[in-house]
């Protein structure tokens, strides 16, 4: 890890499971980003794969980390990770499509103050996910995806929110979102 309690720990990477998991130095910047707002911040790490984020977000200080994976070995190596911390925080891990458990936390009423989103690269469209992504965010949250650099974010305005700004670091990028309501 990066940072935080867990500063120089190691994480469990992947072992031929098909992850991109988020580089050190990408994640070393994303919480650069979010700064204070992660101390006490309730935080959904969505494509969780190792949970390296997540797990980031609790080393820091965050609240509550909500972990969403479809890969039931991803969710193994999660929940592997978790267990290498004693962490102030708390976690839950969901199993399935990152879509349909977004949508279900938002007919729960569950509401975020970090959301981040680093779905596969090959992804086609993005407004969707921000859509939903946008239903549980928290109205003075802030949500941030990850992506290729070569990907421009579009069709935001149907997506309830703004961006804010992206950061490259290479061929991965990081895209910070508000509510479309809120002016930052």
């Amino acid at each position: 890890m990066t940072g935080g309690q867990g500063r120089g720990r190691p994480i469990k990477g992947p072992r031929g499971l098909g992850l991109r998991p988020t580089a050190d130095r990408v994640r070393e910047a994303l919480f650069d980003i979010l700064g204070a707002r992660v101390k006490g911040a309730l935080f959904l790490d969505a494509f969780a794969g190792t949970g390296a984020v997540g797990i980031e977000a609790l080393s820091r200080g965050a609240q509550r980390v909500v972990f969403l994976e479809r890969d039931r070995r991803a969710i193994r190596l999660i929940g592997e990770n978790l267990s290498l911390g004693a962490w102030s925080g708390s976690s839950h891990v969901m199993k399935g499509d990152v879509g349909g458990s977004i949508a279900r936390l938002a007919r729960e009423g569950a509401r975020f103050s970090i959301v981040f989103l680093d779905p596969p690269y090959d992804a086609a469209d993005h407004a969707e996910l921000l859509r939903g992504a946008a239903r549980i965010l928290e109205p003075d949250g802030i949500l941030v995806l990850e992506h290729r650099s070569s990907t421009r974010i579009e069709s935001l305005s149907a997506a309830s929110v703004r961006p804010l700004r992206t950061y490259e670091y290479g061929d991965t990028s990081l895209t910070t979102l508000l509510p479309a309501a809120t002016r930052g």
